[in-house]
């Protein structure tokens, strides 16, 4: 196939509206449980609904205890792994301003046998591209990009996720894309905790010292937003680990999410979401692909958002897997999970997410969303997008 002339613009931005304070085609549906999500009472409580403390009972876990930080029991027993097993109840002022800037990147680094695998399919390896810092504020000049925040048996750690549209619920959106490894360790683990979004994190750009003395609402502009549902692949569950592994090509996952305060939709809020493009497109048919995230291991320092744009090569892993996108790219850990986009008669569509790179941080890999990318999404849309 020939190469289609392309021309890559940055996403649209965020509509700036919100709270002034504020891989091929496979990958079974994996949807979650019941909402996870907690409200508030008059005495300024956190209520967890009955349904979220049923579920938690059925595994042994007590509600209360686990507010009081019986999460970080990460036993074989009490580490829930199936899918239907996501429970994610929100804790409230956990994912302060202190405790966002400690977490670490989960590191997804190919071994160098694994990335000079060549199954007939894989292109020679791309030539770094220096990562670009995004403008500031990023409402205004880039794609509804954001940071993941979750708990794992290491430690707090942080990926990067977009806000994609809701096809069953157009301009009310609280869907946020990002990879399979930031919501569920693999298999030999199961649901991270404490998941949530925060959309244009440090959204004007700040440096390490001006950050100290900004607001939590300034590092959150457009809130905090905790996952209720979260769906991944069979493909990761059963066979993603530390290097990737047999579950990189169907690294990614789809997070549903409700603001710790308010009502209206994420999309709403934040004036943005995007459409997924779910038709797999090869990489010799795309010219052009852009990758966003916020890289957190040296030398950065997961406070601002940084911008990759390379013409796409195939990567194969095995030949019994599919191929994946890789692009040159100089971002660290921390940027997992980001959103690859590309234009499309002047419509930008994500069509995959960082997954894994080298120890070298010379470029990215990510799936290809196919079949099974699209029933995940097509699923969490009709079962609990509205919600």
């Amino acid at each position: 196939m020939g190469w289609r002339t392309e021309t890559f613009t940055t996403p649209p931005p965020y509509a700036p509206n919100g709270p002034g304070a504020t891989a091929c085609n496979s990958g079974d549906d994996k949807a979650s449980g019941p909402s996870a999500s907690s409200s508030r009472n008059g005495d300024d409580k956190i209520r967890i609904p009955d349904a979220v403390r049923s579920k938690l009972k059925e595994h042994g876990i007590d509600i209360d205890q686990w507010k009081n930080g019986a999460w970080k029991n990460w036993d074989k027993d009490k580490w829930l792994s199936e899918a239907k097993d996501f429970v994610n109840p929100v804790i409230a002022g956990l994912w302060k301003p202190e405790r966002m800037k400690s977490a670490k990147d989960p590191d997804k680094t190919i071994s160098a046998k694994d990335a000079a695998a060549d199954q007939g399919v894989s292109d020679p390896e791309p030539a770094p591209v220096e990562a670009t810092a995004e403008k500031a504020p990023y409402h205004d000049h880039a794609a509804p990009v954001g940071k993941v925040f979750f708990d794992s048996p290491k430690g707090s750690m942080v990926c990067s996720g977009t806000v994609v549209k809701d096809v069953n619920h157009p301009g009310k959106s609280n869907l946020v894309w990002t990879a399979g490894h930031c919501v569920h360790a693999g298999g030999k683990g199961g649901w991270y905790r404490n998941i949530a979004f925060v959309p244009a994190y440090n959204d004007q750009g700040r440096s390490e010292s001006e950050r100290r003395n900004v607001s939590a609402a300034q590092i959150a502009p457009y809130g905090e937003w905790w996952a209720d549902w979260a769906s991944t692949s069979n493909e990761w569950i059963a066979g993603g680990d530390e290097t990737g592994g047999a579950g990189a090509p169907y690294d990614y996952a789809l997070l549903h999410v409700k603001p710790a305060q308010g009502s209206k939709s994420l999309e709403e809020t934040v004036g943005n979401a995007l459409d997924v493009d779910f038709s797999a497109p090869s990489a010799r048919d795309v010219s052009t692909l852009g990758a966003w995230g916020y890289p957190a291991a040296p030398p950065y320092n997961g406070l601002k958002m940084f911008t990759c744009v390379d013409r796409p090569g195939r990567l194969s892993l095995s030949p019994s897997l599919p191929t994946m996108y890789r692009i040159g790219c100089t971002m660290t850990g921390g940027s997992s999970g980001g959103g690859w986009f590309r234009v499309v008669g002047g419509k930008t569509e994500l069509v995959s997410n960082t997954s894994i790179g080298p120890a070298d941080n010379t470029w990215l890999a990510g799936p290809q969303l196919g079949r099974g990318a699209q029933a995940l999404y097509e699923n969490m849309s009709k079962r609990y997008g509205g919600q």
